[in-house]
């Protein structure tokens, strides 16, 4: 057997396999001589049967399922010794009907090359890496919504600013019958509260779906309709009012604390701020980091400049799924994914340059933990060590958990080598400067 390479450019490439009779013609024969001992043919004796005959039969099916064989794995031994990096898979060049009474094959392939290509991570624009705190207002707000959660429900004759309102939504025609417990800042407009204010247990108010709520989903929650019947509908609700109640605020004191956090945990309302603070920016540092890497990723994706063989990847993708495509779909596809394929070179190479490695303890530890916090969720705070590990490698047993985790891990890692090597600013922010910074004030 002999392989040969041509390398087209820097990021294609043609092997040629040829393949000798001497390569494949003892598998053959041994294999063709094990049919004939197990071979039923009427007319003759099991393991009389003549060779000629088994050849005639099975000779061509066994050396082409042979040669297939042996040039696949003649293929995948070259691409590993040769470590070539190659894209997609190799793609077997078209040829004239092949001849198998030969004593000999030749095969070519196309390969595509993964470029050569250096990451630099500092830019010379800083790349801002949020650190975001709770700030007093937003810890007096959450404590403000703790005490109405636990709070009492005191009934009221009439409608105020703060009011809890339970009623029912009717319209005839869309079949809206729907019982909601709604407070007067959730409606957009203020001519909308000023219907309310007032209002008694038994009145019914008129009112326009179209601007009633700023968010729809919370005009699919209140009528109780999907997301398409919601969108654009412009009708008369009546809002039968059923009950009107204030939320008079829990007390601030052990019984309240012992319910939040476990007794004695938290004994006075300045540890309970620090509570609230502590959890809050926990939260707020995952949130941060999945933004820093968004903004790495996009600056890597932008910034490191090199070519991809995209005649070859759209040819490849043609038959790559499992549905095959046309040249035009082909296209189409590998212009959606170029940007992802790009990002997973360039990981690939910070992988390598900066000897980022996962190993099975990392993703056993990640899963215990994951577990752990999932059971504190539900109370159980103190699982035994035989317990995490009985979840944990029933749910590693699944391999595209096990995959997950080590992505996770992995994503963890390149962020800490982004953290220390790439051009950063920190910025510290309240979370509602963040929001808006972010995503705009909404």
């Amino acid at each position: 057997m002999n392989i040969t390479r041509e390398n087209v450019d820097a990021l294609n490439a043609v092997v040629k396999v040829d393949i000798a009779k001497e390569d494949y013609s003892d598998k053959v024969e041994k294999i063709l001589a094990d049919y004939r001992k197990t071979a039923n043919i009427p007319g003759f004796r099991k393991g009389h049967v003549p060779m000629g005959m088994v050849k005639k039969q099975y000779g061509k099916a066994v050396l082409v399922d042979e040669v297939n064989k042996l040039l696949q794995d003649a293929l995948n031994k070259y691409l590993t010794e040769e470590k070539l990096d190659v894209l997609g898979q190799p793609l077997p060049r078209p040829q004239d009907e092949i001849n198998w009474d030969a004593d000999g094959f030749s095969f070519e392939f196309e390969l595509g090359l993964a470029p050569e290509f250096e990451v630099n991570l500092k830019g010379k624009k800083a790349i801002t890496q949020y650190n975001i705190i709770a700030d007093d207002k937003m810890i007096d707000e959450q404590i403000e919504r703790i005490q109405k959660q636990y709070g009492k429900l005191v009934s009221q004759d009439a409608v105020v600013k703060d009011s809890e309102i339970t009623g029912v939504y009717k319209n005839e025609e869309k079949e809206i019958d729907n019982t909601v417990t709604l407070t007067l800042d959730k409606f957009k407009g203020k001519s909308t509260e000023k219907l309310f204010i007032g209002a008694k247990a038994g009145d019914v108010i008129t009112l326009k779906t179209k601007g009633l709520y700023d968010d729809e989903h919370e005009l699919m929650h209140a009528l109780k309709l999907g997301h398409d019947e919601v969108h654009g509908l412009d009708i008369e609700v009546n809002f039968t009012i059923t009950e009107i109640n204030e939320r008079e605020l829990a007390d601030l004191d052990q019984e309240l604390f012992d319910k939040l956090f476990g007794k004695d945990t938290v004994t006075t309302v300045t540890e309970l701020k620090a509570k609230i603070k502590e959890d809050a920016e926990k939260q707020f540092v995952q949130q941060a980091d999945q933004k820093l890497l968004n903004d790495v990723t996009e600056y890597l994706v932008e910034n490191t400049k090199f070519d991809l063989p995209a005649e070859f990847l759209t040819k490849w993708m043609q038959t790559a799924g499992e549905k095959e495509m046309d040249e035009a779909q082909a296209r189409e596809e590998y212009e959606k994914s170029e940007k992802s394929l790009r990002y997973q070179l360039i990981e690939g190479k910070l992988i390598t340059d900066h000897d980022v490695q996962v190993t099975m303890d990392d993703i056993k530890d990640h899963a215990r933990e994951m577990i752990k916090g999932q059971m504190a969720q539900f109370g159980q705070m103190n699982p035994s060590d035989k317990e995490l590990d009985d979840i944990a490698a029933r749910v590693l047993s699944n391999q595209d958990e096990a995959r997950r985790i080590s992505e996770q891990l992995i994503s963890q890692k390149l962020l800490t080598v982004y953290k220390e090597k790439a051009n950063i600013k920190v910025k510290e922010l309240s979370y509602e400067k963040f929001v808006k910074e972010v995503y705009g004030d909404k």
